[in-house]
């Protein structure tokens, strides 16, 4: 993932000071939303795995309103870790401890090297045993959607095949970033899920 100096106090001044993308609010939102869902699948959240916890948004949200809920951050920020109080890790080179029934990745993959994004999303798949929340910016976003004013755009770019080819070893996509390991016993309705697709081999750009 690169040096954690990177991602220090400075990196999170630009990013998450006057206009961060994401803020508790936003996150609060999408929390609302994942865990109704899961409740509409019965699937059950009793423990969070966050990689690349940050600020800790998800952490407190959990804290409020679901504290029964057992959460784990990790972060390859020393800064971030320390401050915000996550275990110190790379996902690439972590081993989890246990399952969880949530694992959210935002903004990480796009940050590590080719190789290690592969070993990454072997340890996402190891380490959920429920949902997986991914959020990564692809080519066609950087094209298309992002606001190059409020994104870092020093990253490694990628196509959505490459990530999709990767994740579908372990998971089955189901849409909206989300994404159920295939050892999850759930019959999801055809039109719950992504579109079945051939798989294809996806064009990288390295930046």
């Amino acid at each position: 993932m690169g040096s954690t100096e990177r991602f220090d106090a400075a990196y999170y001044r630009t990013f998450y000071g006057d206009r961060p993308v994401h803020d508790l609010r936003r996150i609060g939102q999408l929390a609302t939303g994942v865990t109704a869902l899961a409740d509409w699948w019965r699937i059950p959240i009793r423990s969070v795995l966050d990689v690349g916890a940050g600020k800790g948004y998800w952490r407190d949200w959990f804290a409020e309103v679901r504290p029964r809920v057992s959460y784990h951050g990790i972060d390859v920020s020393e800064y971030a870790s320390t401050r915000y109080g996550h275990e110190h890790a790379d996902i690439s080179r972590w081993t989890p401890p246990e399952q969880y029934d949530l694992v959210i990745c935002q903004s990480v993959l796009q940050y590590i090297e080719t190789a290690a994004a592969r070993t990454a999303i072997e340890v996402l798949g190891r380490a959920a045993r429920g949902l997986l929340l991914v959020e990564v910016p692809t080519i066609a976003d950087r094209d298309e959607v992002i606001d190059p004013a409020r994104t870092d755009l020093d990253i490694h770019w990628r196509t959505g095949d490459w990530y999709r080819n990767a994740l579908e070893q372990h998971f089955l996509e189901i849409g909206a970033g989300l994404w159920a390991s295939r050892s999850l016993p759930i019959p999801f309705f055809e039109l719950e899920r992504a579109r079945r697709r051939d798989r294809v081999t996806s064009r990288v750009i390295e930046h």
